[in-house]
Parts: C-alpha cells; sequence; structure tokens
C-alpha cells in the first residue's frame, strides 16, 4: 500500500519547472530516501504532498485522501526552514510544541531530549546549529503521526549531531513503524536508514527502487548518486 502516490505531478515557478509530470509512489510503513541536487524539485514534492503548493497539473494522493488540513492531521512535516521562538527554553519549546500539534507525546519529546544531550533549560537562540536541529526533530519525532517529512534533517550539522539524530530515527522508526520520507544530501550517513529511495532531477524520477536491490545492481547510494549527478 502506498502512503504517497504521485501521478504525473507537475508545477512550475515561472518558466522553470520545479515538478515535471513526476510520477512516484511512496510505500506505506517504510523509510524512503528522496535524493538529488539542489533545485531537483525535493522540497516541492514534500510541499505538495502537505498542500503547500498546488500543483499545475496531475495529482497527489496522501494517506487515502487529497492533501487537507484532515491528512496533515496525521503528518509530521521537518521542513528546512522550520524556526522556534528564541527565548523559549528546550522544556518551553517543546511545552509550546504539544499545546500546537495533534498526537504530541510531551514524555517522549523529553525523553529524546535526554538522549539527544539537550539540556532543559537551554535557551533556543544559544543553541549551535547542531543542537537545534536535534531540537526541530525531536518535536517531530513526538508526534504520533501515520507519515513523517524530513527535509534536510541533516544540512550544514555537525557529526555528532548527525548520528544522533539517526540513532533517534532508527528508534522511532522501530518502535512505531510510521511511514518516514527524507530528503537528504548526507548520503553517507542515510544510507543505512532507507528501505527505498527515489532519484529525482529537474523534476522528475531519474532512478527508483529498493535500496538492497539498488545496491546489488550499481553499487552503493554514493556511488549511484555520483554517477547519476556528477
Amino acid at each position: 500500500m502506498m502512503a504517497v502516490n504521485l501521478e504525473n505531478a507537475t508545477k512550475a515557478y515561472g518558466s522553470q519547472r520545479a515538478l515535471d509530470s513526476l510520477t512516484l509512489g511512496l510505500p506505506e510503513g517504510q523509510v524512503t530516501g528522496i535524493l538529488g541536487p539542489n533545485g531537483a524539485g525535493k522540497s516541492t514534492l514534500f510541499k505538495a504532498i502537505i498542500g503547500l503548493v498546488k500543483l499545475d497539473a496531475g495529482s497527489v494522493r496522501v494517506l487515502d485522501g487529497s492533501p487537507s488540513w484532515k491528512t496533515n492531521g496525521q503528518i509530521s512535516y521537518l521542513s528546512d526552514q522550520c524556526r522556534w521562538y528564541g527565548s523559549h527554553t528546550v522544556r518551553q519549546a517543546i511545552d509550546y510544541a504539544a499545546a500546537v500539534f495533534p498526537h504530541f507525546d510531551q514524555e517522549r519529546a523529553r525523553e529524546l531530549a535526554e538522549f539527544m544531550r539537550l539540556k532543559n533549560d537551554a535557551i533556543v537562540r544559544t543553541l549551535s546549529r547542531g543542537e537545534e536541529a536535534r531540537l526541530k526533530l525531536i518535536i517531530c519525532l513526538a508526534r504520533d503521526v501515520r507519515l513523517m517529512l524530513l527535509d534536510e534533517p541533516f544540512s550544514g550539522i555537525d557529526l555528532v549531531s548527525r548520528e544522533k539524530i539517526i540513532q533517534g530515527l532508527i528508534e522511532s522508526f522501530a518502535e512505531r513503524k510510521q511511514t518516514i520520507i527524507i530528503s537528504t544530501h548526507e548520503i553517507r550517513e542515510a544510507e543505512s536508514l532507507f528501505d527505498q529511495v527515489a532519484f529525482i532531477d529537474q523534476g522528475q524520477v531519474v532512478l527508483a527502487g529498493e535500496v538492497e536491490a539498488l545496491r546489488q545492481e550499481k553499487g552503493s547510494l554514493e556511488s549511484i548518486y555520483r554517477g547519476l549527478f556528477q
């Protein structure tokens, strides 16, 4: 069963097509990687799934429905531009998220904060980029929803934080068996997470399939990426 299904999805910004008749199915209950260079259409794809952008043509189905407030209630979206109030402490940021987001587990968020070594009384604006990335992921993972969309969760952060984030993702998936879709350039670190992968460029799918089958046929995901885009 597909958690997300796009058929001939097309979205243009002026003369530039961010999605160009893209057709892709993303399986439920698995971790799928969306890989491609900058400007490939990855963020637009995510925004189409949650209805932040309206397609010019084609269709998108998510969790058996069209993108809407109803489907979004079962989606946790980690945007690459997500921000929190700088004056909040980590504890206050978690409490605020609990008041705003449905299906939010405060106890789990506190446990993840301890696991990712974030101090409850740390002020958000004083956090390093890696620490802020961990906080954003904590807020995302603490929601008990069917689908998680993680847009560049490792971008520009330190190796230790990347390792912590990946450990948190592995733990979350093992406990809940959610559908997780991750867009990332950090292929080497994230490769072990993926069950499925789709490489996209210029708004189109250039290669997709099960990770193990692709590895046996073509080698590591990093080597496949280099062959496709470099």
